[in-house]
């Protein structure tokens, strides 16, 4: 397929000139083919999954928890490991008591360090934890109470959490945790909830 031009020539004679315009010039290229990214497109970091008791020493105590969490990649990445462990992963999580008593979901940011990782192979880590946390349970006054609840004083609370965890595999690890949740006196009453635990995780 061809197109005519025209040109003027010397200010007044027009002549025809003719400009090769392939119908096949004038298409926008086909896409590139698609291409399996070298890295998953995941923000998951690691999943874990784990259970706890109550609260020993409260008005809790003798009930126990399944808990479930789920970690998300970093979201700033430092080549200095010493920085790098600065960084924290944003973590959200719940935690169901199978006695019907106080069970509560979280989110937060979850900071993991490596303890002496050349001697023992970045197999051992500690974590802690920092967040805030939302519960079903009994916000009023201690007096009033109803049997086998703490008095919590207000809803949401402050949630602070540590491991202790073993690397078993590349992909799998173990984590001996207690956590603790209260209003840091913000509220009238402030009995808080403190249970121990533990836990399996998968990371990607």
């Amino acid at each position: 397929m061809h197109a005519i031009c025209f040109r003027l020539v010397a200010g007044a004679l027009a002549l025809p000139v003719v400009c090769a315009a392939q119908a096949a010039d004038l298409r926008t290229p086909p896409p590139a083919a698609y291409m399996t990214p070298v890295k998953p497109l995941s923000i998951v970091s690691e999943v874990r999954i784990g259970g706890s008791v109550q609260d020993p020493g409260s008005a809790e105590n003798s009930t126990n928890n399944i808990n479930g969490e789920i970690l998300f990649t970093k979201p700033l990445v430092s080549l200095d490991p010493f920085w790098q462990a600065f960084v924290p992963r944003p973590t959200v999580g719940g935690s169901y008591n199978f006695g019907g008593r106080t069970s509560y979901a979280y989110i937060g940011a979850t900071w993991t360090v490596d303890l002496f990782p050349q001697t023992l192979n970045n197999t051992v880590f500690l974590e802690g934890f920092f967040g805030g946390a939302a519960h079903n349970g009994y916000n009023g006054l201690k007096a009033n109470a109803p049997p086998g609840f703490n008095a919590l004083g207000c809803n949401p609370l402050f949630r602070e959490a540590a491991a202790l965890g073993f690397r078993l595999t590349e992909h799998w690890s173990i984590m001996a945790t207690v956590e603790h949740m209260s209003n840091a006196g913000l509220c009238h009453e402030n009995r808080g909830l403190t249970n121990f635990g533990g836990k399996l995780g998968y990371t990607f």
